[in-house]
């Protein structure tokens, strides 16, 4: 096969190319706000987020609206109420998001399970980028591209709230309208991650091209570049592999995601568990 007919016989098929899009928009979005979530160490707030949507996805589908009002609802919501528990018990953060991200996802297996002919779990769960029609390609985009522009305009002010929140609160900024706005915005960008990855998969999305950018740099400006770019190259790694291997797309795109976070953990120069092996063993 010549290689550009292997390059193109992929986005012959429409619904190819839609899911392409669709997955380079979500993964791009996801992996910018990232970085962020990695510096905060709000890994597990992108896991309970992206759970607690469940109920409100099962719901919008049951009373036909759009999966994305009920997913946003929802997940606003946990947020709302990790907050409200934390601030009114003694509970560690980490205790009180493990509460209620598995108790909203627990009642939304309920809601699935008992209206099983109107939900299709499978689809919630892992996705269904192959089968985005125009409507909801155009949504994602919407979404995506008014959180990524939110997130660039207020990079100076999130970046400052990420590294040193009490000199964020000394010079003026709103810490807690920076905490509100970025658990908004998670929750707009696990809405948008859904409909490649599904709800499971879109916390890799959250959390792999971070961690991968923050073990290859220390400048933050240079970790949203290789964050985004490693997202890039591994929505069209995943996109390629689940068409020429028949398998998951959703799928194939986290694990595209993974095998660079293992290299970087591995090679990266001032990092990597192999360079640092190597600078160990020529020191005398």
């Amino acid at each position: 096969m010549e290689l550009f007919q292997w390059i193109t016989e992929p986005f012959q098929y429409g619904f190819l190319t839609r899911a392409l899009v669709v997955t380079l928009a979500a993964a791009l979005v996801s992996a910018v706000l990232s970085c962020w979530l990695i510096l905060m160490g709000w890994s597990l707030m992108g896991d309970a987020v992206s759970h607690a949507v469940l109920p409100g996805v099962a719901l919008a589908y049951i009373v036909g609206l759009p999966f994305s009002l009920g997913a946003f609802a929802f997940g606003a919501g946990a947020v709302a109420l990790i907050g409200f528990v934390r601030s009114t018990t003694k509970l560690k953060s980490d205790t009180v998001i493990g509460v209620v991200f598995t108790s909203m996802f627990a009642v939304g297996l309920i809601i699935v399970s008992a209206t099983p002919s109107q939900v299709d779990l499978g689809h919630i769960l892992f996705g269904n980028v192959l089968g985005v029609n125009d409507a909801e390609l155009w949504q994602v985009l919407l979404l995506g591209a008014l959180t990524l522009i939110v997130l660039l305009f207020k990079r100076r002010d999130l970046t400052l709230y990420a590294f040193d929140p009490v000199h964020a609160h000394a010079i003026g900024l709103s810490t807690r309208l920076l905490s509100a706005l970025l658990l908004g915005l998670l929750a707009l960008t696990v809405v948008v991650g859904l409909q490649a990855v599904g709800i499971i998969l879109v916390v890799a999305m959250l959390i792999t091209p971070g961690a991968t950018a923050f073990l290859l740099t220390r400048k933050f400006t240079t970790m949203l570049a290789i964050a985004a770019g490693l997202a890039i190259c591994s929505s069209i790694a995943g996109i390629y592999a689940s068409y020429y291997f028949d398998i998951s797309t959703g799928a194939s795109v986290v694990v595209a995601q993974s095998l660079l976070f293992f290299c970087a953990y591995l090679f990266a120069p001032h990092t990597g568990m192999l360079m640092k092996s190597r600078h160990a063993a020529e020191r005398p």
